[in-house]
């Protein structure tokens, strides 16, 4: 080693031992302060775990704020929510339509975040007293998300869960747990697949359709009609990438034309159009040629196989909104060539909304006499929240609750069951003392550890990460624009995309038997009491207690 180069060594490890000394000194300080107000002053710990209020004046409001409820308004409050909870009486008769609302990583936070957000859009005089229109369905329940073999689900293992009635293990969709990630022989084997709910709905008759603002073929849709032991494996070239033969174990876009119940799913819209189409042909948006080797169209396959059954193929919204429903009783809408944008683009897209797709699903569905099951993902919540991008899973989130709204005013809750749920969690959090009004997107308080700001928003990890300065402290973001809609919130471990949560989720049910969805369970029951209040399915059945306690035959 040169005289220079162990001059340049010496200066590294001093700087690095300059930044670690740092750290050690705010950490040894932070400590040392803790335990001397342990030891001396009770109330000294106390002010600092809960600060006092107002926080610091550069935390502006959102709304119009001029002074807080008093108490007679929350005991007037709690008098209206007593009265209409007595009148609330459970729906016990057989659901004869179906419309089970994913949204896609919407954790518990993400739901109170951007109820909050809305109530800010909207102008309201805090934001926080706000509601979505789920929150407004009469029954709740807690769903956990664990798989077969992980702690923290991902989308295929819970959509197992949520649609099939098992759990299953991680990255494999419709199989049971003895299908191992990536066991094509295991896949093929009959013995090993489970049914969805869409399935059993089928066999009796119904209707069904699946809307989402992914691909089709990912992982949470999928749920609804494929067995796979990857979820990767949506196209065959995936399958051949992983060293099997595509020719024997088949793809998520081959099970969908295909095979049943797929083939026979008489509305599916969404993106994903490169699963379908052999790489000799180039989309018709984006200027990329499809991803499947075997020379298979299989767009060209299902309109051929629709062409006498009244059937419809269309790309983008102004086509979508065209479709005459009456004289439709098969649609395909494919609307990007991979996952379908974000809310804020999808004007420029020309993609429909989430809401749009769920009025024209639900149109064409509700015409069979016998019923019908619908599966609609808000699947870009979970994209925005990988990306530690809240503003954009807020809005995500609020796209998602009108596509309920618009189900709830389409149907009759008397014979129509809807639930609303999520896959999975994220790790996005909601801290601090921010005062009652301030943007929910906006900073949370002041470390009184080394004076900087931190958001009320944050994530545990992902890419928003911010690296520590020359000095060592973290970065300072007061000077950032947190409300703009591409914003990374902050996190606290270095990640390329930010990683699920493995709390629970919330259940929100409306409808014929919604009570049953009630309490803490277990995400693999959520199927079996769909199945019990519509009375398809090989579980219990509405309609079979029914008939032994009337006599009925």
């Amino acid at each position: 080693m040169t005289r220079l180069q162990e001059c340049s060594r010496n200066r590294q490890w001093s700087a690095i031992s300059s930044i670690l000394l740092v750290h050690v000194l705010l950490l040894t300080l932070h400590v040392d302060n803790t335990e001397a107000m342990q030891e001396n002053n009770g109330d000294s710990l106390e002010e600092a775990m809960h600060p006092t209020l107002p926080v610091p004046s550069f935390m502006e409001r959102s709304g119009s704020v001029n002074s807080y409820e008093d108490a007679t308004h929350w005991h007037k409050q709690a008098k209206r929510i007593i009265k209409t909870k007595i009148r609330q009486h459970p729906i016990e008769q057989k659901a004869k339509n179906v419309i089970f609302f994913l949204g896609d990583g919407m954790s518990i936070p993400t739901v109170t975040s951007a109820r909050i957000f809305k109530g800010q859009l909207e102008n309201l005089t805090y934001g926080e007293e706000a509601a979505l229109s789920f929150d407004q369905f009469p029954f709740t329940g807690v769903s956990k998300t664990y798989c077969s073999n992980s702690q923290v689900g991902d989308s295929a293992c819970t959509a197992t869960s949520y649609l099939c009635g098992s759990k299953g293990n991680y990255r494999t969709i419709g199989v049971t747990p003895d299908v191992q990630e990536s066991d094509c022989s295991a896949q093929m084997d009959p013995a090993n697949h489970v049914t969805s709910v869409l399935q059993w709905a089928q066999e009796a008759g119904l209707s069904t359709g699946i809307v989402t603002n992914t691909r089709v073929t990912h992982a949470s849709p999928a749920g609804a009609y494929s067995h796979i032991a990857h979820r990767n494996w949506e196209q065959d070239d995936a399958v051949e990438n992983s060293g099997f033969d595509a020719a024997y174990c088949d793809d998520i876009a081959e099970q969908l034309i295909l095979k049943s119940p797929g083939r026979d799913i008489n509305v599916i819209l969404g993106g994903g159009r490169s699963a379908f189409l052999p790489k000799e042909i180039m989309d018709v948006e984006d200027p990329k040629r499809g991803k499947r080797r075997d020379g298979k169209n299989l767009i060209d396959t299902w309109i051929v196989d629709k062409l006498y059954k009244n059937g419809k193929y269309v790309t983008n919204r102004e086509e979508l909104l065209s479709v005459n429903t009456t004289d439709t009783d098969y649609l395909m809408g494919l609307f990007a060539y991979d996952h379908m944008d974000y809310a804020d683009k999808a004007k420029a897209a020309n993609d429909p909304t989430l809401e749009e797709m769920t009025r024209v699903a639900v149109e064409i569905l509700r015409k069979n006499p016998n019923g019908f099951f619908l599966f609609v993902e808000g699947g870009k919540i979970d994209h925005a929240h990988h990306a530690t991008n809240a503003k954009r899973a807020l809005h995500e989130t609020l796209e998602f609750e009108k596509a309920v709204k618009i189900g709830r005013e389409m149907t009759d809750i008397d014979d129509t069951l809807i639930v609303v749920t999520s896959d999975h969690s994220h790790v996005m959090t909601m801290s601090g003392y921010a005062e009652r009004g301030h943007s929910v997107l906006g900073l949370g308080g002041i470390s009184n550890v080394d004076g900087l700001p931190y958001t009320t928003i944050s994530y545990a990890n992902g890419p928003g990460y911010r690296q520590a300065g020359k000095n060592g402290k973290r970065k300072n973001i007061r000077g950032d624009n947190m409300e703009a809609i591409n914003y990374r919130q902050i996190t606290t471990v270095p990640m390329v995309f930010e990683t699920h949560g493995g709390d629970d989720v919330l259940i929100f049910s409306s409808g014929p038997f919604a009570h049953l969805l009630t309490g803490v369970l277990d995400q693999s029951y959520i199927p079996h009491a769909i199945g019990y209040a519509a009375c398809i399915g090989q579980g219990e059945k509405f309609c079979d207690d029914y008939a032994h306690l009337t006599g009925a035959r």
